[in-house]
């Protein structure tokens, strides 16, 4: 086993909050940083930087880890896949590329859990920091940042204009900054997305830092464990083509590797459950009990409508002639569909009587898409996609290892619709999309309900169709949660409970889901993550 001299910090998975990490304690020259990452490729990857590529990535497994849950009750027996970015930039640089930070009454909750620091108006500074965005408000937005942000055009679909026709009808305003003040009504989606290029955290925050001579980048480095002296985490065990490795922080180790490997990587080490990790062989280190629990994610059926008209959707673009017309305005123009998120237009609404926020989503596609030979492809057939599901989900579940062998995937429960709220709310969410395409002006342009299909109007037969048919939108959180109570895994912090020198920074530290997407609150962490960090170094060398 080769051993490299010691770093300051070692982060452990270059994703989303993980490159954000590595670059902002690299930033300054004073720090020697060591960065961790499974995956080979980086943001030059052609599908990666093409925003229409996601499509060769949601399924690839040269970029993506491919997994699968386990079959449960909530989802009719089957296994769901779990796409995971397996490159620099981590999920940032394989997803849908839409930016919404959630609701300010997600962070204030976070706070009110008992996490010092993470209310709206403390994470609202992070947020303008990070980000680049022409529209809005400057009480809201970030003018400066590293991040590019930009809005999806509001008139080069005209379907889109018809939507948004429709849902004032029925009441919800057009909101031209779903990330400003309120997030209620329809609206066009915000993305990481410029000039045509995805704006991935390999891209805006890696790719500036790789010339540092204090940043070290290891790629296809399988982290296997963590080196624990005592109850102290003074370095990582990782792998890199099958030769065995060894790198030392003399501060802090922090773990960025998402919410099915920050956990795993816990339990690998020996932290979590006593008993469980026991019946695996692994000698108990930290008996933890948070770890790889509280797992949730956003359930979503797929709702899917015909449309009747001509040139409406992205399907009348996706093959021949228009199809190389797109092409050449991608090429010379870097605009159109290519250039484009596959969900440019997202409701937000309140399911019921009382609520003072938005509880429920429909985000649209405006295209129908089929899998061919294992591979996703837009259909010959004209239509839209909805995806709808309830904004803060409360069915839990978890993730566990189900070996010491670090190669070998967790076990992923998710344990979804498991709760009336969630059972409720997945149905009025569909039911809305209903109403939407029924309102004029969409009513005149929609054809055939697709899927769950029109027969299909109790709840019970609606609930049974979600089972069989529902993905999730891949924003899993929640399994290192944040907090003070028994089952919380890190402190306000992002300090593992009861473990010198280390830390956890990526989606697993969210002790609910946010209203939306998960990627822009896990930059957030990231940066949060970094300042605190940063903050602690100075406190140390002034005392």
């Amino acid at each position: 086993m080769s051993n490299d001299s010691a770093f300051d910090y070692i982060v452990v998975g270059a994703g989303s909050a993980g490159a954000v990490v590595a670059s902002r304690l690299s930033e300054s020259g004073a720090h020697r940083v060591l960065l961790l990452e499974a995956g080979t490729e980086g943001s030059n990857f052609f599908w990666s930087r093409l925003p229409v590529g996601v499509a060769k990535m949601i399924d690839n497994p040269a970029v993506n880890w491919c997994y699968r849950s386990e079959p449960d009750d909530g989802s009719g027996g089957r296994q769901i896949e779990v796409p995971r970015g397996k490159m620099l930039g981590g999920s940032s640089s394989i997803n849908g590329m839409v930016y919404i930070r959630g609701q300010a009454q997600d962070y204030d909750h976070w706070a009110q859990l008992g996490n010092r620091g993470w209310s709206y108006q403390d994470v609202l500074p992070v947020f303008k920091r990070m980000e680049s965005f022409d529209g809005g408000s400057d009480t809201y937005r970030g003018r400066d940042g590293v991040l590019r942000v930009t809005h999806t055009p509001r008139n080069k679909v005209p379907l889109l204009e018809k939507m948004i026709a429709a849902a004032e009808r029925m009441g919800l305003a057009y909101n031209p900054d779903q990330n400003g003040e309120t997030q209620e009504g329809i609206g066009m989606s915000q993305v990481t997305i410029a000039k045509g290029r995805r704006q991935s955290t390999a891209y805006c925050y890696l790719d500036p830092a790789r010339s540092r001579p204090n940043l070290r980048i290891d790629r296809g480095a399988m982290a296997e464990s963590l080196i624990l002296e005592g109850k102290r985490c003074v370095g990582v065990r990782y792998s890199v083509g099958g030769v065995k490795r060894e790198a030392r922080a003399s501060r802090e180790v922090i773990v960025s590797g998402g919410s099915i490997n920050s956990p795993k990587l816990l339990e690998l080490s020996g932290i979590g459950q006593a008993a469980r990790l026991g019946a695996l062989g692994i000698v108990p280190v930290h008996d933890l009990r948070g770890v790889g629990e509280n797992l949730r994610d956003h359930y979503s059926p797929r709702v899917k409508f015909e449309i009747r008209e001509k040139n409406l959707t992205f399907n009348d673009n996706a093959r021949g002639w228009r199809l190389a017309r797109e092409a050449i305005k991608y090429a010379l123009f870097r605009e159109g569909f290519l250039a484009s998120t596959s969900v440019p237009i997202r409701m937000y609404f309140r399911t019921r009587v009382g609520a003072e926020t938005p509880d429920a989503t429909v985000s649209i596609a405006p295209f129908l898409y089929e899998i061919v030979g294992g591979e996703r492809r837009v259909s010959k057939k004209k239509g839209i996609t909805m995806n709808v599901n309830v904004l803060r989900s409360e069915s839990t579940g978890s993730i566990h290892i189900k070996s010491s062998n670090p190669a070998q995937p967790p076990a992923i429960n998710f344990n979804f619709l498991s709760t009336e709220h969630d059972r409720t709310g997945v149905l009025a969410a569909i039911r809305k999309g209903r109403e939407l395409m029924a309102t004029s002006p969409m009513k005149e342009v929609t054809g055939a309900e697709i899927a769950p299909g029109a027969h299909l109007q109790k709840d019970d037969e609606l609930l049974e169709w979600v089972r069989k048919n529902a993905e999730t939108t891949y924003h899993p959180v929640g399994t290192c949660k944040m907090g003070a109570d028994p089952m919380a895994v890190v402190d306000s912090e992002l300090r593992v409970h009861g473990i010198a020198g280390l830390r956890v920074a990526d989606a697993s530290i969210m002790p609910t889901l946010t209203s939306g997407n998960t990627n822009a609150p896990t930059i957030m962490i990231g940066e949060k993550c970094a300042e605190m960090i940063l903050a602690a170094a100075a406190a140390r060398k002034a005392a």
